[in-house]
Formats: structure tokens, sequence, C-alpha cells
């Protein structure tokens, strides 16, 4: 039985190239509730790309597809959804980033989303 985990993609992007536009994609098809949070309006199949911080509840996981140097205007935001999990997906790795979160009792996992979402790991 696949349990919904309402995820946050941050640094979404319309560009199918992009991991974080593959990651939406790939959660969306194994049926998470997902919303995907970005700088540039756009889509990712059906889904609108939210430009602001929305006030979100029963969030699971927080998904990271921006870079340390540009992580700081989203700490309090990701804080304040009160997830379970941050990924630090390859190249978002963030030693003090990651031990606040733990600090907050959330997991802290530097992993790749695709992968543990076709290892059946998410």
């Amino acid at each position: 039985m696949l349990k919904n985990k309402p995820t946050v993609v941050i640094g979404a992007s319309p560009n199918a190239d992009r991991y974080s536009y593959k990651a939406t994609d790939s959660l969306q098809k194994h049926q998470h509730t997902v919303y995907p949070i970005g700088i540039r309006n756009g889509k990712i199949n059906e889904l609108d790309i939210i430009v602001d911080k929305p006030s979100l509840e029963n969030i699971d996981t927080v998904t990271l597809y921006v870079g340390p140097d540009n992580q700081g205007p989203w700490m309090d935001y990701i804080f304040s959804l009160k997830p379970k999990r941050i990924i630090f997906n390859p190249g978002t790795e963030n030693p003090e980033f990651e031990a606040l979160a733990k600090s907050k009792n959330i997991e802290a996992l530097e992993a790749c989303t695709l992968v543990l979402l076709s290892i059946k790991e998410y």
C-alpha cells in the first residue's frame, strides 16, 4: 500500500531537463501530493509552479533543488511547514542547514529524490 507523502519541491522549474521537474513528475506518478514552488511561473504537467510561499499543512517532505548559496531565504519558510524530513538532493548539501533541521527534530537526508522513488524507499 502506497502512502501519500505530501511533498514540497523547492526550486521547481518548468524546464523538463531540470531534476526538480523530473522529481515533481515522478512524485506525481508515485501518487504523492506535490507542491512545486519556484521563482518563475510555469507548469509541470498540470501543476502550476507556485511562486510565493503558501501556508501548507501536513507536509511530510521538503525536497530541495536550490543550492546552499540560495537557501537562506527559504529556511524560515521550510521550517514553518513543519515537515518530517528535508531531502538535500545532490548539490544542495548544507551542513549548517542540516544541523538546524535536526535541532528542530526534522530528519535531514542527503539523498536523491528520484533514486529514492525508483528503489521504493521514498
